[in-house]
């Protein structure tokens, strides 16, 4: 016996918030040259410090610390953090690390933590956590939300192992980070199980060429495979 669906198609207007997110991504794609490199990068020294932390009471987590490397990162590569306005690429003095949050109702923010290069790794934590906890309850400033020099978006809980972001314009560039991914690595003469993260660095090419660009996501690599809080 076939069964037929009797119910009519649900239509779900874009408004409100979610028309703003949907204008601001198609914008983003309208006016900046997107180019996406992907890594692969070992975690293992970040999954020890978080042990580390752990043992000593202390709650940090994964995303934390990813903050805290690109961030060390940036510093190092300060051409790719920064906005493009008009014809001029802006590069900041400061890093004003932007954190995309998922919310309720499909909607998503990507509020900045000011001043992320003066922080540690506990005031980091401490400034993602008040930002997701505001944004859940619809008190972040304009400034927030309208500011920032270089965003991360962390799927990393979630079965997609890399993705390409759309740019949170007019920043230069995002990070994605997928899930981890325990993969056999052979050491000498023995196999050893690592967990390795998909990274996905997305940039304006109008703003920094790819070899650049590049040389910054293997050096975000190269930061948490040795990584020191």
């Amino acid at each position: 016996m076939t069964t037929v669906m009797t119910s009519e198609p649900r239509v779900v207007p874009l408004r409100g918030a979610r028309a703003m997110i949907a204008d601001k991504m198609v914008a983003s794609l309208h006016t900046a040259a997107q180019l996406t490199h992907h890594a692969r990068v070992d975690l293992t020294a970040l999954l020890a410090v978080k042990s580390q932390y752990k043992s000593d009471g202390i709650s940090i987590s994964v995303e934390d610390l990813l903050m805290a490397a690109v961030v060390q990162t940036l510093k190092s590569h300060p051409d790719i953090n920064g906005t493009v306005q008009g014809r001029e690429v802006h590069l900041a003095a400061a890093i004003d690390l932007c954190v995309a949050i998922a919310l309720p109702g499909n909607l998503l923010a990507a509020p900045a933590i000011f001043g992320a290069d003066e922080m540690n790794l506990q005031e980091l934590r401490a400034a993602r956590r008040d930002l997701a906890e505001r944004a859940r309850t619809n008190k972040l400033t304009v400034p927030e939300m309208t500011r920032g020099t270089f965003t991360i978006s962390n799927l990393g809980l979630s079965r997609v192992e890399q993705f390409t972001p759309i740019i949170n314009t007019p920043q230069i560039a995002i990070l994605g980070v997928g899930r981890p991914i325990e993969t056999a690595v052979r050491d000498e003469d023995s196999v050893a199980w690592k967990s390795f993260a998909g990274l996905s660095l997305t940039f304006d090419h109008r703003a920094i060429d790819g070899a650049p660009a590049a040389d910054m996501l293997t050096g975000l690599c190269e930061t948490i495979e040795a990584f020191e809080p």
